[in-house]
């Protein structure tokens, strides 16, 4: 039987989107550069851990990790997958989360969808 690991998303600047939702889920950190990994990137003429094409985000709990990968192609259209978040106080999450940089693409009775920085849909529904 398969067991989620990673949730990707494709993105044109995978540090600043990873440092998004490091900030914006509750215990999830962009994992550390060692210098095994710092060495790596040099190799590939990466001086700068901002330029690095792929970002880790680790979750508490071993829970599944987030993966931020450089992509050449912008997003087009709606994604066809898409995290939704449970919040105790909506409002106040979005306006923490619009602080970082996301934006509100609609209210439902239900659930409110926003977008991250890099234009990828997710939405916060209610904690009961």
């Amino acid at each position: 039987m398969a067991r989620l690991h990673d949730i990707v998303f494709d993105c044109a600047r995978p540090a600043a989107t990873a440092r998004f939702w490091s900030a914006a889920l509750d215990g999830y950190a962009v994992a550390p550069y060692d210098d095994a990994e710092l060495a790596r990137l040099r190799s590939l003429g990466i001086t700068s851990t901002e330029d690095d094409p792929t970002v880790l985000v680790e979750s508490p709990g071993g829970g599944p990790r987030l993966w931020f990968q450089l992509v050449p192609e912008a997003k087009a259209g709606k994604n066809r997958v898409h995290l939704d978040l449970l919040v105790a106080d909506p409002e106040a999450e979005i306006q923490r989360l619009t602080a970082l940089g996301a934006t509100v693409q609609a209210r439902h009775a239900d659930n409110i969808v926003l977008a991250d920085p890099e234009g990828n849909e997710f939405c916060l529904t209610p904690a009961d």
